[in-house]
């Protein structure tokens, strides 16, 4: 598909594509010009009895959470089908993801401590609304142009498996997280540990306990500060978005894209359905989550990531606020009837009522005829009524019959999305290795979170050995490290290379990771 001749509901899609667990992820610019992305769900996974929905009640929730000030997830724009695609579109950019800037290395100690503060900030946000990612992983963190780490696809996973991860999920996911960026944080040790001290503090007392690490340890970061510049540098770097372009693009022409429908908003939607997603009301984000002073006072970082990220009252009273309720049928008081039953008759204390064809006389005359004619054939159809019914009945259990059958079959059949890797990244030493060393090499394997084997194979650059694995991942992860211990001796000056192949399921992905030898 050429991307660039192609839109979807005024989005102008490009180029940049990636694949996640979800769909395919397509950078993009909205209606207005401004960067945004479009992910063009999996026929495969949108198409399940149910998860359609459940993809929905997760987007609105999450446009809930935006209204109400939690400004640390991709806001969501809108959610089209368009045939027998599934469009969820975004009104930010969702590249470079953290994935990108950690391949390119990129991501500097104190860029590394406020993308580690910020998720650890939105997920507690989450968590304190009674809800959870579930998904967190470095293809998930995106790192906008200002160097603010936003969370995509939050719910996604879950709504896809019909499940519910625990607050424990994304506290896991997180200490990888911190692992993983403190393995790429080289030439800086104390930063190094302070990242591996939270990653402990996650697993073992929660993202509260290991938020307030990060930000007591801060001085231990160059500058004693957690800053997001060189992050924000980089993430502009990365995006071909971030610059002008050199000449104004030609108007395109008006395309037809069929019929379009949104998935949100729809008519007649409980307005309580607000309470159903988990929000707690006014102040769920208030005062004492992130209330003012979290962080303290006086420190060099406390305007940044001090008072009142999520201040009280954010979300609460207004949402659904009082005066404006719907009220339908007879007795519509007089302030409510504007907004519906334009033309129709209305009557005293403005109420509305259907208006009804012909004069008075004409209308009495009629409703006695039918009423003759009904009280004549009644008697006449009681019998053929009574016969319709029993048929009815035993079609319909037939028919209840027949559907359990086929959904007990498709059960059987359906165990969710197959296996698959979506991202491989190995990480070696930068400092160069002495006499007689055993340099270790960390391979981290991301999944779609389904469970089953992963084949895979280190291969070394010096020698022809080949070491092959089996990953066994559950349900309940996306991502699992896996290592190599290399061990070298003699006296010589090489360049060693350690290559990780995934093997299976495929395609084959490999990622490799060069250090240097010096004895």
């Amino acid at each position: 598909m050429d991307n660039a001749r192609n839109g979807i509901a005024g989005f102008r899609l490009t180029e940049h594509t990636w694949i996640t667990e979800v769909g395919n992820w397509i950078d993009a610019i909205s209606p207005d010009g401004r960067r945004a992305g479009a992910l063009l769900f999996d026929p495969r996974v949108i198409g399940s009895p149910g998860v359609r929905d459940r993809v929905v009640a997760a987007v609105m929730t999450d446009q809930r959470l935006v209204l109400g000030g939690l400004s640390g997830l991709i806001p969501v724009a809108d959610v089209v089908a368009a045939g027998d695609q599934v469009w969820l579109l975004t009104a930010q950019a969702v590249s470079p993801t953290l994935f990108d800037l950690l391949s390119s290395g990129s991501i500097d100690p104190g860029g590394a401590a406020a993308v580690l503060l910020e998720t650890a900030q939105t997920l507690l946000a989450l968590h304190a609304s009674g809800l959870t990612h579930g998904s967190v992983h470095p293809r998930t963190v995106v790192i906008a142009s200002d160097g603010a780490a936003l969370l995509s696809e939050r719910g996604l996973s879950d709504a896809i498996r019909a499940q519910v991860s625990p607050p424990e999920r994304d506290a896991a996911a997180w200490a990888s997280l911190a692992r993983g960026l403190a393995a790429s944080t080289h030439g800086a040790p104390r930063a190094q540990d302070l990242f591996e001290r939270a990653a402990v503090t996650a697993t073992t007392r929660g993202l509260t306990a290991a938020r307030d690490v990060l930000v007591a340890g801060r001085e231990v970061l160059p500058g004693g500060a957690i800053s997001r510049d060189r992050l924000a540098h980089a993430a502009r770097g990365q995006s071909v978005f971030a610059q002008a372009p050199p000449q104004a693009l030609p108007q395109a022409l008006p395309r037809d894209e069929g019929d379009i429908v949104t998935l949100l908003h729809v008519p007649g939607a409980s307005s309580g359905s607000s309470e159903s997603s988990g929000l707690s009301g006014p102040g769920s984000y208030g005062s004492g989550a992130y209330g003012s002073g979290a962080y303290g006072s006086g420190g060099s970082d406390s305007a940044a990531y001090g008072s009142g990220s999520h201040g009280s009252g954010s979300h609460g009273s207004g949402a659904y606020g009082s005066g404006g309720q719907v009220q339908f049928g007879p007795g519509v008081g007089s302030g409510g009837g504007a907004g519906f039953g334009g033309g129709a008759d209305t009557g005293p204390g403005g109420g509305t009522r259907e208006p009804q064809p012909g004069t008075t006389a004409e209308r009495i005359w009629r409703t006695g005829k039918d009423e003759q004619a009904t009280v004549q054939r009644r008697d006449r159809t009681s019998r053929a009524s009574r016969a319709r019914r029993r048929r009815t009945i035993l079609a319909a259990a037939v028919f209840a019959a027949i559907l359990a059958g086929a959904i007990l079959g498709w059960l059987r059949l359906s165990d969710g999305p197959e296996l698959a890797v979506v991202a491989v990244d190995v990480v070696a030493p930068k400092k160069t290795q002495g006499c007689g060393s055993v340099v270790p090499i960390t391979g981290t394997i991301v999944t779609n979170g389904a469970p089953g084997e992963v084949h895979y194979e280190w291969r070394r650059n010096l020698d022809k050995r080949v070491e092959k694995g089996t990953l066994r991942t559950t349900s309940d992860r996306t991502s699992y490290e896996v290592s190599l211990r290399w061990s070298l001796d003699g006296k010589s000056t090489v360049k060693a290379t350690a290559t990780l192949r995934v093997l299976s399921p495929a395609p084959v992905i490999t990622e490799k990771a060069s250090f240097t030898y010096k004895c």
